[in-house]
């Protein structure tokens, strides 16, 4: 374990880590949202899925505006997902079982619930308290206009303006996500010197590491520039004026010499970032150990679209002797099964139950083929049981996107259904409540992990066998990919070790590559790899 002398300090750098959505995983309390309680019931069953490591979205004190993204207090638990006792007590079971834990870290911005906000709103402008936060005079005869054009990533404007003491229309603060999530001021050195208290505080109770939220934000451009293009909701490019300023990369040389007081631990970084140059400054050796690459998990099933995603990521990593990572979906992504379910012309003709399994026996093929690659892997909750995403009736909607949008955009609660764990009818043991904080429908009765765990041929089955053989067998060493002859639409790479991947993204059968066949993610037909399959071989 990484708290035990003699524990493998460099453990993260072939990890299958587990996203844990702590409102969706499991519900020990009854009150419709998954708990702490409910994760140490089912880390059992993370350790029999063969994880090293699980991270857990935010489960610090917050009012929820965005799910625990707006923190109020980042030293204290949430009442919502458990206390302090509970979280030591995690700690203790999951590293029982060898798996680490991580957790969220928040340092663009506040809860506007903080006790530093509200002392920023009680004082004038110019305020020591004030200095937190980006606050700004509005543009306009009367300051009635916002500091510049910037717009939410949620949608909707960036700045709010706030009613001064005197009654007054006053200032405008920063808001790049919620009106309820200020952003915090970054060349105030108060700011860094609170983060690293948070950072020891749990570093210190027993905690392997953080992935840091927004890792490419916090620091701002000097005059705040309007945008030179609208930007989209949820969207933003390399010279977008809010994101990815060099500034950055100091505040993440700050946090790593932290991380560095605490042998074994790590942190991954949110990085949405397109070039691989601009990635491979977060992952510099006294920068974040790992980045987060979303590249397969904007990548369509398509061979030419899947490798350059990998040549990519691994230009950028070695650049600067960084450990690769791959991820193909979490919280803030729609589900790998309903992104690679055909749409459009390829749709046409076939019924809706042919489609959603053309999309699953893609997203087994592409889970197969992301273990094979070298370095950490990233797995979401739910997508060891295949599942998709969920299209909830309007009045479910609870992600802020939904509102701060318009309601021009449904946000993502799509991908945040609770897991189903067992039984024949909703909410599928997940929780005792009638009414889970969204719902689960009724056709996830057949990807329940009670109805997969003992069928050999169930995605969560795929699972355990590719993680176990991902482990046990040496062919998967080496940190390269070598690229060889495949057909039309289709992939194959060797490893160092030995490991054959091939992928046929075409809509033909092939024939697989010379070798003994270790796993294929759908059975073969006539001895040739199906559309939408993987195979791995030696």
């Amino acid at each position: 374990m990484a708290n035990v002398p003699g524990a493998d300090a460099q453990w993260w750098q072939s990890a299958v880590v587990y996203q844990v959505y702590p409102r969706s995983f499991s519900d020990l309390s009854g009150d419709g949202v998954g708990d702490l309680e409910g994760l140490i019931d089912k880390l059992g069953y993370l350790e029999l899925l063969g994880v090293d490591a699980i991270w857990m979205s935010p489960i610090t004190r917050s009012p929820m505006a965005d799910h625990g993204y707006d923190v109020s207090d980042p030293r204290a638990i949430d009442p919502l997902f458990g206390d302090l006792e509970t979280f030591d007590e995690l700690i203790r079971q999951a590293h029982d079982r060898d798996i680490r834990v991580t957790m969220d870290l928040v340092p663009n911005h506040t809860s506007d619930q903080h006790p530093w906000f509200s002392a920023a709103l009680g004082t004038a402008p110019g305020s020591s308290e004030r200095e937190r936060y980006i606050f700004a005079d509005g543009r306009g005869d009367n300051g009635e206009e916002p500091p510049n054009n910037w717009t939410s990533v949620f949608g909707g404007p960036a700045w709010t303006r706030i009613t001064e003491a005197d009654g007054e229309p006053g200032q405008w603060y920063l808001h790049l996500f919620a009106p309820q999530q200020p952003d915090l001021n970054w060349e105030n050195p108060e700011i860094l010197a609170d983060l690293e208290t948070t950072m020891r505080f749990w570093l210190d109770r027993g905690l392997d590491g953080f992935r840091i939220d927004v890792s490419h934000g916090m620091a701002k451009p000097a005059g705040l520039p309007d945008l030179e293009h609208p930007a989209e909701v949820l969207r933003h490019t390399d010279d977008d004026p809010r994101f990815n300023r060099d500034g950055v990369h100091e505040i993440h040389r700050a946090i790593r010499r932290v991380m560095d007081e605490y042998p074994g631990t790590f942190n991954v970084g949110e990085v949405w970032v397109s070039s691989p140059e601009a990635f491979a400054k977060y992952v510099r050796p006294d920068e974040l150990h790992l980045g987060f690459n979303f590249q397969l998990a904007t990548a369509t099933f398509d061979a030419d679209e899947i490798r350059a995603a990998v040549d990519s990521s691994l230009q950028a990593t070695a650049s600067v002797g960084a450990t690769p990572t791959w991820t193909l979906s979490n919280h803030d992504v729609s589900r790998e099964v309903t992104r690679y379910t055909p749409t459009g012309a390829e749709a046409e003709g076939l019924s809706s139950e042919r489609l959603l399994a053309i999309g699953t026996n893609r997203a087994r093929a592409m889970i197969m083929f992301e273990l094979a690659l070298p370095g950490t892997v990233f797995i979401y909750n739910g997508a060891e049981l295949g599942l998709p995403d969920v299209d909830l009736p309007d009045e479910a909607l609870v992600d802020p996107v939904w509102e701060n949008s318009g309601h021009t955009d449904r946000g993502r609660d799509g991908c945040r259904v609770p897991l189903p764990w067992e039984g024949a009818e909703p909410p599928f043991g997940f929780t005792t409540s009638d009414a889970p904080w969204l719902p689960l429908p009724a056709e996830w009765a057949a990807l329940t992990v009670e109805a997969q765990l003992e069928d050999i041929y169930s995605t969560l089955s795929l699972y355990r066998q590719a993680i176990e053989l991902r482990y046990a067998r040496l062919e998967f060493s080496g940190d390269t990919v070598e690229w060889y002859g495949a057909p039309d639409g289709c992939l194959a790479f060797r490893r160092a070790g030995g490991l054959i991947c091939a992928l046929n993204a075409s809509p033909f059968p092939v024939p697989l590559p010379p070798g003994q066949i270790l796993l294929v993610s759908t059975p073969l037909e006539a001895g040739l790899l199906v559309p939408g399959a993987t195979a791995w071989l030696i």
